[in-house]
Order: structure tokens, then C-alpha cells, then sequence
């Protein structure tokens, strides 16, 4: 029992030494440098995530939970999007940038090939 306790009272703060609290906000250089290097390594969807966080400001949770039927209809992508955030519950109007827009759109037109047209048949 003393083991414990003399454990726990020698154990620090979980967090000391460490940054904790609101970040700094990503710089303009650090930005491009991420976009560049989703687009090198063709990363579509994680590039389009990241436009799209980076235009709407959106929690994490908020982004993932985002569907095509909310940005988009049909192949059109729209100019602004109204989103409900889940924590405040208050909605969050947002523009989609050109940049976002151009990297959604390989997106919308991606469709799962059938292995008939495949020519694996």
C-alpha cells in the first residue's frame, strides 16, 4: 500500500514541460508547403479535407462528418455551404474557394470501376 502511494506522489504532472492549451495558427508558407505535397503525392481526398478545413474553419469533428451532398449537387460544387457545427449547434456559413472547388471536383468524378469493366470478367 505504500508502494502506491509513494508512487503517486513521486509521479509529475502529466503535462509539465509540455504545450498545452490553443496552438498557433499555421502560417501561409506552411499551408502551401502541406497543399504541395498532398498534390506531389496525389493524395486527393486528404487534399480536398484540407482546403476544405482550411476555408470553413470547421472543429475536426465537424470536417469528417461532412458529406458530398452538403458542398456539392450532382458534378456543381457550391459557391458557399451552410454547415451545423456539432458542439454549438449553431450554423456556420462558409465560402468555398476556387483552389477547394478545383480539388473536389477529380472527387465527384471518381466512380468505382466493376470488375466487368475492368475487363477482369
Amino acid at each position: 500500500m505504500d508502494s502506491i502511494s509513494s508512487k503517486a506522489k513521486s509521479a509529475g504532472p502529466w503535462n509539465k514541460g509540455r504545450l498545452v492549451g490553443q496552438k498557433l495558427p499555421l502560417k501561409l508558407r506552411e499551408i502551401w508547403a502541406i497543399r504541395i505535397r498532398l498534390q506531389l503525392s496525389a493524395r486527393v481526398r486528404d487534399l480536398a479535407l484540407f482546403n476544405l478545413a482550411i476555408d470553413s474553419k470547421l472543429r475536426g469533428c465537424d470536417l469528417v462528418s461532412l458529406r458530398v451532398k452538403d458542398v456539392s449537387q450532382g458534378r456543381s460544387i457550391f459557391h458557399r455551404a451552410i454547415v451545423m457545427q456539432r458542439k454549438t449547434g449553431r450554423p456556420v456559413q462558409f465560402e468555398i474557394t476556387e483552389q477547394t472547388r478545383n480539388s473536389e471536383s477529380p472527387r465527384l468524378s471518381w466512380r468505382p470501376v466493376s470488375v466487368s469493366q475492368a475487363g477482369m470478367a
